[in-house]
C-alpha cells in the first residue's frame, strides 16, 4: 500500500523516540501489505477499528468518513488513518492530528 504522512510519522518519532520502533514496524506492515477490506487489514491487525468521523477536504462541505484506528506498540500509541482499498489505488493517508499517546 502506499502512504501519505510518513512526515509525520517521523515528528512524531521524534517527539517519542520510545514508540519509533513500533511506528517503523507499523510502517513496514502496512506498506508492503495488500489489504482489499477492512477484514483483510484486520489479519495483521486485529486491534483495528473503523470510526466515523465527519471531515470537510479541498474546500468542500464536511462529510462523513470511514477511518480506521490503529493501536501501536502494544497500545502505546492511537493512530487514525484513512484507509482506501480499492485495488487500482490502494493508500493509507495519516493527516497531522492523526497522532497520540494513549494515557
Amino acid at each position: 500500500m502506499r502512504i501519505t504522512g510518513r512526515n509525520v510519522l517521523n515528528k512524531f518519532a521524534q517527539k517519542h523516540p520510545n514508540d519509533r520502533s513500533a511506528l517503523n514496524r507499523w510502517y513496514n506492515l502496512v506498506r508492503q501489505g495488500t489489504f482489499t477490506s477492512f477484514a483483510d487489514l484486520r489479519k495483521i491487525f486485529p486491534y483495528a477499528n473503523q470510526i466515523k468521523m465527519r471531515k470537510s477536504r479541498f474546500n468542500q462541505p464536511p462529510k462523513d468518513e470511514i477511518w480506521t484506528v490503529f493501536n501501536i506498540g502494544g497500545n502505546n500509541v492511537r493512530l487514525i488513518a484513512s484507509v482506501q482499498y480499492a485495488a487500482n489505488e490502494q493508500k493509507v493517508i495519516i493527516d497531522n492530528a492523526s497522532l497520540k499517546i494513549n494515557s
